[in-house]
């Protein structure tokens, strides 16, 4: 699926499909640029499971990191790729496979 620009050249949206939780450092620029609430931010707790960020929660959170929120709601604009210092987002074009 490819889009026109206001001037008439094709712009091919890339959707934003995934985060790598191993890359993403939990700085929120992502989240920060992106007004559509495609993102949030989450904990990894002390075994590893993904838990929501509370002020009870924070003595047991091993790091915090970017998660999809609502993957629908992205308009494939690219801004979060662009302020990530970790390059640890994943885009494709609609309909492309996904690894």
């Amino acid at each position: 699926m490819s889009f026109a620009a206001r001037d008439g050249r094709e712009w091919i949206p890339k959707y934003l499909t995934s985060i790598d939780d191993k890359k993403c450092i939990g700085c929120g620029r992502c989240f920060k640029v992106c007004g559509r609430d495609v993102m949030t931010l989450k904990g990894i707790s002390e075994e590893g499971e993904l838990v929501d960020l509370d002020d009870d929660a924070d003595n047991e959170i091993e790091k915090k990191i970017m998660v999809l929120n609502d993957e629908g709601a992205c308009i494939g604009c690219g801004a979060c790729a662009r302020v990530c210092p970790a390059n640890c987002q994943i885009h494709a074009s609609a309909g492309a496979e996904v690894a």
